[in-house]
């Protein structure tokens, strides 16, 4: 009985981080698409989505060799998040 409790409440738990990491995944979606307008730095949309992502994409960039400027952080994010969420899943 013990053991049923203790393995539904951590599917729930995996099942929540889950859904954050699909939502950041939305966030840094929203970041790229939004880095291909020239809008202004102080526009909420741009603020928000930056303050999100930042933190963990300046590190990805510091760690990667220079693409001509292409910048392929996001992808390499996209990919950590997706390879997260497959081992929890599995």
């Amino acid at each position: 009985m013990i053991a049923a409790v203790a393995r539904a409440s951590y599917l729930i738990e995996v099942g929540i981080l889950s859904l954050v990491l699909d939502a950041y995944s939305f966030v840094v979606l929203a970041s790229v698409l939004l880095s291909w307008f020239n809008l202004a730095e102080d526009n909420p949309l741009v603020s928000v989505t930056r303050t999100l992502t930042e933190p963990v994409l300046s590190p990805i960039r510091r760690l990667l060799p220079s693409a001509g400027g292409f910048d392929i952080s996001p992808m390499i994010l996209l990919l950590g998040i997706r390879l997260l969420k497959r081992a929890l899943l599995s």
